[in-house]
């Protein structure tokens, strides 16, 4: 078959690299030219050199524009096969092959449309991931699915290490995809909208530590916002700090949310709903680091006690 790769970052990279390496001819590859934008910046292995390393033909827009729809229509493809591309697709481009656009979402759909699937799956406490095979339509992440492959979610692991797992699950899920098209085996199966989850981009604020979620939240949240990801934060006597590890309470702590506790190995910090009952576990911060870079241990850093908060002021 001939096919077209729309994708950007390291999954659209390794999507490329799982179409290389199948029996099929890549005849064009589309990518989004490198951006300064802090989370594109993340994971940012380019698909454009492997597209030219391999002397295949390359695209680099920042939408599927008329002049990308062109180019697409005299490759002739049979599939267009697409993985991290940022930008709506028009029903012209992803109906234009034989068999339709394929796109590759790292969530179990219909849970999880929209960005960064894998952290808020970790952040949302749910026990499992995995790769999605659907076939593109005029929603996001909403047309029927091909292939889909589950991972579990560990009680240790970290957003990191769930992204680079998940990623693993791209070259079985792409041969497995294909080899279905090409052999007409392919079932279809619809997505119940019902069922539809969908998170928003991830900005700054997103990272910010609400101190009336339960401890149990805060340590996944935490563990989420794993290096090279934007750190878990809060503000302490007027500095912002990063929150680097933590774990939940021993003990259950009660007073006031954000309230820093010396106790446990670092700073017990109240959270949690109604935490004026004294009923909830608390999280104990083990690892911060600061504004100039430093990374310090929990307990010494609030041996004063203190309150961790919203903003500087």
């Amino acid at each position: 078959m001939r096919i077209v790769s729309f994708g950007f970052q390291t999954w659209g990279r390794k999507t490329l690299q799982a179409l290389i390496d199948s029996e099929h001819e890549v005849v064009l590859a589309v990518s989004h030219p490198a951006s300064e934008d802090s989370y594109k910046g993340i994971w940012s292995d380019s698909v454009e050199e492997l597209a030219r390393e391999h002397g295949i033909p390359v695209h680099l827009t920042e939408s599927a524009d008329a002049e990308t729809i062109d180019l697409v229509k005299r490759a002739e493809p049979d599939v267009i096969v697409v993985n991290s591309w940022y930008t709506w697709m028009p029903a012209e481009l992803y109906n234009m092959p034989r068999y339709g656009t394929l796109n590759l979402h790292d969530s179990l759909l219909p849970k999880f449309t929209g960005f960064s699937p894998v952290l808020w799956a970790l952040i949302s406490g749910e026990s499992e991931f995995g790769l999605t095979v659907h076939r593109m339509d005029e929603q996001l992440d909403t047309g029927d699915i091909l292939v889909q492959h589950r991972l579990p979610i560990g009680p240790t692991a970290t957003g990191t290490e769930l992204v680079l797992a998940g990623m693993e699950l791209i070259p079985g899920a792409v041969a497995e995809g294909l080899a279905a098209l090409e052999s007409g085996t392919a079932q279809w199966r619809p997505q119940d909208k019902a069922e539809r989850t969908y998170f928003h981009k991830r900005s700054d604020r997103d990272s910010r530590i609400d101190w009336s979620w339960d401890a149990a939240d805060l340590e996944r949240f935490v563990r989420a916002l794993s290096e090279p990801y934007p750190r878990a934060f809060s503000y302490y006597r007027g500095e912002r700090v990063e929150v680097l590890a933590a774990k939940i309470s021993e003990a259950c702590y009660g007073g006031t949310n954000g309230r820093v506790i010396v106790q446990e190995d670092g700073g017990a910090v109240v959270s949690g709903p109604d935490a004026v009952r004294g009923r909830n576990r608390g999280l104990v911060i083990t690892r911060v680091r600061t504004a100039d870079g430093v990374e310090h241990d929990g307990a010494e850093f609030f041996r004063r006690g203190g309150y961790l908060t919203d903003s500087a002021e």
